[in-house]
């Protein structure tokens, strides 16, 4: 990627109209990764191997493997850094790894504060009134986070983007169910 490109590639940032933050995790990541060009990818991969299997895909094969040594919450509040592409499969996949009983809320709520992505995460929480308002760890994200700007509509996915939509069954109309992350055996 060249410079100018780099310069002018849209990032989560620009589009909720907020600043790029270089943070820690970005470089631990980034360190875990290999490279810049490659991190969302590899993040993606990581988080898909890790349980957010609703968005599984072929990756190119010469990805780094997963660093164990990362949480979970490192790799979801890192799918939702500023300087990650404009691409709301990454938010998704966050969602959904983060979206398990064993996700360490106050590790998560330190790193979404440091890492400046509680408008995300708080987007993701509010989201999850539609389908379950006690659903943890977004209820507790709710109650605890405050965004850190308003979202316009349409500027992140839709509530029904992190939920299934089941529809028409033989008892009825079935809720929509959000999609949790699928837990390793």
């Amino acid at each position: 990627m060249e410079l100018r490109d780099a310069i002018f590639a849209p990032t989560l940032a620009h589009r909720l109209g907020e600043t790029v933050h270089f943070s820690p995790l970005h470089r631990k990541l980034l360190r875990a990764s290999g490279s810049d060009e490659r991190l969302p990818q590899w993040l993606l991969k990581v988080a898909i191997e890790r349980g957010a299997s609703h968005y599984r895909r072929d990756f190119d094969p010469a990805l780094p493997p997963d660093a164990p040594a990362l949480t979970n919450e490192e790799i979801g509040v890192g799918l939702c850094l500023g300087q990650m592409p404009d691409d709301p499969t990454l938010i998704r996949a966050a969602v959904q790894l983060l979206s398990s009983p064993t996700t360490d809320i106050a590790r998560l709520l330190r790193l979404a504060r440091e890492e400046r992505t509680e408008t995300v995460l708080r987007y993701a929480a509010d989201a999850c009134l539609n389908v379950d308002s006690a659903l943890e760890p977004w209820a507790t994200v709710r109650r605890e986070l405050r965004s850190r700007r308003e979202v316009p509509d349409g500027l992140l996915p839709h509530w029904s983007r992190f939920a299934a939509l089941i529809g028409l069954t033989r008892h009825g109309m079935a809720p929509p169910a959000w999609i949790m992350r699928r837990e390793q055996s």
